[in-house]
């Protein structure tokens, strides 16, 4: 088991405990534990207990649990919890913002014990009358039900990707002659995915050479089905070797792009094309990248040979939006700038919490002026390479900025983001952060929604007033390339570029690793449009700080 994965058992456990009311101090001792084991590098099972046990928030019983986890996969303290404890019961603790003391209420005192009698009770007004329920607090928890049950069984494209890749791997070692390749949603970079999708350059019967990689449930003439140890589905779609052009263009999709493409190339007659690029130059059409195959625009801009050339990966120079010891980040200044230095990049954009921020640590004014004699330092020592001093100021209740005029003016670049209040109506989170994007200081907006992909909807916007706003004030945007929030959305991309509002792929890292998140941003961006043009981190320094200075 990873580091993360102990961390989020001890989190579980700390969480069912809680829910069954026992000993406070023991629930403590677990969440530290979790907070705890989350930000440690070295893996677990090759520290020492002592080593381990000298940790604070991890005392002799916390290692004794790990190394359970780490020989039985589980935990025989968890297993006595879950077996009392109803399975949708224990899945209303996997929603955010329920936590289990509410999640105790509904189920002792109304007798709810899955989400879908939680959610009938909502829409019959049955929680109003509850301790600690109100009519705004069931609504709340209404759109939570109905956004958790939406989102269920779907799966962040990193947490597939890696999956993905081995699968294919595996596949074609099974069939080493024959063609092989990723299709459908994951083809595309969709941000959600449902499963893994693999097209086969064959009709033969896969079940008995595959069975060994996965569990398959079902076999037909074009397709087999199954699911991965962990439970993804898994479909391997088949076809002859002479169609594989052909199929990977339809099985690639998106729908409405096929609908139209068809419709527009008036071509019935596909088959027999063993390569894809040979069914566009069969309709007479430039080669469209699969990531832009939900925009069914790229359609006309391939027509009229328009199409933009996307960003890569390779483009970024610089890392944006990165976290420190001096907030809630897991490595030092120094650390994140030299791994990135070491990365190939040119400079990187420090922006600790600031001071609103006390869940995060965030940084009061000493602190801020203490960091900015640091960066002086290191960017004396690590010439060419270049630290930018900033900030991601939290945008306050009324709009307005953390810190005063004199201390905003000081940073090299500001990016402002929500992080508190986030019950908004579109109206008030709208006027909210335009009042931002039009204050002086700011520099760049950062994840615009403030969504958590599969986990928090994110409050409404009005995107297109807001991208009209940051191109009369002179404000970039960043897609946050966390792969939980992706947010800009892509959908969004190609308005701002119409407005002529540039745009940041931001890691947000917070840590050495949250770097390598900026590929996951790149795809997000590509399936937007995007060009290293108009990318501010595609700049270098000079080029990115310009960019960063209003006129």
């Amino acid at each position: 088991m990873t580091n993360k994965e102990i961390a989020s058992a001890f989190n579980d456990l700390a969480k069912i405990m809680e829910l069954h009311q026992e000993n406070p101090f023991k629930i403590r001792s677990y969440s530290n534990a979790y907070l705890s084991l989350r930000k440690l590098e070295t893996p677990l099972n090759e520290m020492p207990d002592a080593e381990l046990g000298s940790i604070k928030g991890i005392g002799k019983a916390i290692v004794g649990k790990v190394r359970e986890l780490e020989e039985n996969g589980k935990l025989e303290t968890m297993e006595k919890y879950t077996s009392i404890t109803p399975p949708g019961v224990q899945e209303m603790l996997q929603i955010k913002g329920f936590g289990p003391k509410k999640v105790r209420v509904v189920w002792k005192d109304l007798g709810a014990e899955t989400i879908g009698e939680l959610l009938y009770a909502c829409n019959e007004n049955r929680l109003i009358e509850l301790k600690g329920f109100g009519h705004k607090t069931q609504e709340d928890l209404k759109a939570k039900l109905e956004y958790f049950l939406n989102s269920k069984d779907k799966f962040h494209y990193a947490s597939l990707e890696p999956l993905a890749v081995e699968l294919l791997a595996k596949v074609q070692e099974q069939l080493p002659n024959i063609l092989v390749a990723q299709t459908g949603a994951l083809r595309r970079r969709c941000p959600i995915l449902k499963g893994i999708d693999l097209l086969v350059g064959t009709q033969e019967n896969l079940q008995a050479k595959l069975e060994s990689l996965f569990e398959i449930q079902n076999e037909a003439e074009r397709s087999l089905q199954g699911r991965s140890a962990n439970n993804i589905p898994i479909t391997i779609w088949k076809c002859t070797p002479e169609e594989f052009g052909s199929k990977q263009f339809r099985y690639t999709g998106g729908d409405g792009f096929i609908d139209a493409f068809l419709k527009k190339v008036k071509v019935d007659d596909f088959r027999g094309i063993t390569s894809e690029e040979g069914v566009f130059e069969k309709a007479n059409i430039p080669f469209i990248a699969p990531e832009l195959r939900d925009w069914e625009d790229a359609l006309d801009l391939a027509t009229n040979n328009e199409l933009p050339k996307l960003i890569e990966v390779e483009d970024v120079k610089g890392v944006i939006h990165s976290h420190t010891t001096y907030s809630d980040g897991l490595h030092s200044l120094k650390d994140m700038a030299i791994y990135a230095k070491d990365q190939g990049f040119e400079y990187i954009g420090i922006t600790d919490h600031s001071k609103s921020a006390f869940y995060a640590n965030g940084l009061q004014p000493e602190r801020v002026y203490q960091q900015m004699e640091e960066i002086d330092r290191l960017n004396k020592e690590l010439a060419p390479f270049k630290i930018f001093k900033g900030i991601e100021s939290d945008i306050l209740n009324d709009g307005s900025l953390d810190y005063d005029a004199d201390l905003l003016g000081a940073f090299d670049f500001i990016i402002a983001s929500v992080h508190s209040n986030l019950k908004m109506d579109e109206a008030k989170a709208t006027h909210r952060i335009i009042t931002a994007v039009e204050n002086e200081f700011t520099s760049m907006l950062g994840h615009p929604t403030g969504r958590l992909l599969l986990s928090r909807e994110g409050y409404p916007l009005d995107h297109q007033k807001v991208i009209d706003a940051c191109a009369a004030n002179g404000v970039s945007i960043e897609i946050n390339a966390n792969p939980y929030r992706l947010d800009l959305d892509w959908t969004w991309v190609p308005y701002a570029l119409e407005k002529g509002v540039k745009l940041s792929i931001n890691p947000d890292a917070h840590s050495k690793g949250g770097i390598h998140d900026i590929r996951f941003g790149v795809f997000a961006g590509r399936k937007g449009g995007l060009t290293a043009a108009d990318c501010v981190n595609c700049f270098d320094a000079a080029g990115f700080i310009t960019e960063m200075r209003k006129s």
